[in-house]
């Protein structure tokens, strides 16, 4: 699917960007990128392990994390290591397979984690609004068929992409403007007719991000509205706390998404730096900091993660003991 045919184009290769004036300290930067990877890879992998091995987490709240968790580990595996290699080694060329490829992944795990966010407002939804209903709405059935959704919607809108690309001409230039391949960033060197390609990136972004992001906030909507019924004032506070974790990652999510948007088709002209830092917070932030909030923000999590590692410990301890 994403072999491409580029006998007819100028460039094999395109070059991704690092961060633009910064180049002297690239060295430097690559330090706490190396410790953002590495953070986001043991906080989403502890939270994958300690919810898989515990069955009292096996609910609809922390299975959704489960998947947070792994669409954050795609789309970090798929970023992390192209901004690395260009801090680390200078090293800024991708083969067009290479980049296809990358772009396909990349809007890929983009896209489920917008899903699974939804997915995630709906779970909080039925918590606060249908409480003793909560595990007979939310089944196991059910969770699995919500996740079959999303991964089925997400490749149904993902797949036509990188094919539509093989049949465009690049001859302008090959420089991307961002530190990885993006649709939008792709289309704008070809000098052939891009209209297929951009009417259906803007559907695939209206149907899934667009729609996504519309969908939370009836979602807010409906819990504000159940909360503000509630007559206890300690009630309405135990039921917005639940959603503490869960707005923090709508919020790391959307936020430079949003701003970046607005910023390209109505703000100001900035310096090109400005564009390529909130594109790396919209995909690189999240994967971060989604573990450390919901292991801050959530005691079950803590708890199970403090049982597994003094578990872990005390086997050791003892096979160390018997030798």
């Amino acid at each position: 699917m994403l072999h491409v045919n580029i006998t007819n184009s100028i460039f094999s290769t395109f070059l991704v960007t690092g961060i633009p004036g910064l180049e002297a300290v690239y060295i430097w930067i690559a330090i706490p990128f190396c410790a953002m990877f590495l953070i986001t890879m043991v906080g989403n992998m502890t939270i994958i392990i300690v919810i898989w091995h515990e069955q009292t987490l096996h609910v609809p709240m922390y299975l959704f994390l489960a998947m947070l968790a792994s669409s954050d580990l795609g789309l970090s595996l798929f970023t992390f290591p192209t901004l690395l290699r260009i801090f680390l080694l200078n090293d800024r060329e991708l083969t067009t397979t290479a980049c296809f490829t990358q772009m396909f992944f990349i809007h890929t795990f983009q896209d489920l984690e917008s899903a699974i966010i939804l997915a995630m407002a709906f779970d909080r939804y039925v918590a606060i609004s249908h409480p003793l209903h909560y595990h007979s709405i939310l089944t196991d059935t059910v969770i699995a068929k919500i996740g079959l959704a999303i991964v089925v919607r997400t490749l149904t809108l993902q797949v036509p992409a990188p094919i539509l690309l093989r049949r465009l001409y690049f001859c302008r230039s090959n420089v991307l403007s961002h530190s990885y391949c993006l649709h939008p960033d792709i289309i704008k060197l070809s000098c052939s007719s891009t209209t297929v390609n951009s009417i259906f990136g803007l559907f695939v972004v209206l149907s899934t991000l667009g729609l996504d992001f519309l969908l939370i906030l009836l979602s807010y909507a409906l819990i504000l509205k159940t909360v503000l019924s509630m007559a206890s004032h300690s009630g309405r506070l135990k039921a917005l706390n639940t959603c503490i974790s869960h707005l923090c990652a709508v919020v790391l999510f959307f936020t430079p998404m949003i701003c970046l948007s607005m910023l390209h088709r109505f703000g100001p002209r900035l310096p090109s730096h400005v564009y390529v830092t909130l594109a790396n917070m919209h995909f690189l932030i999240p994967p971060v900091m989604n573990p450390i909030v919901y292991v801050v923000k959530t005691k079950q999590i803590r708890d199970k993660i403090q049982k597994l590692f003094i578990r872990k410990a005390t086997k050791k301890a003892q096979a160390a003991s018997i030798t």
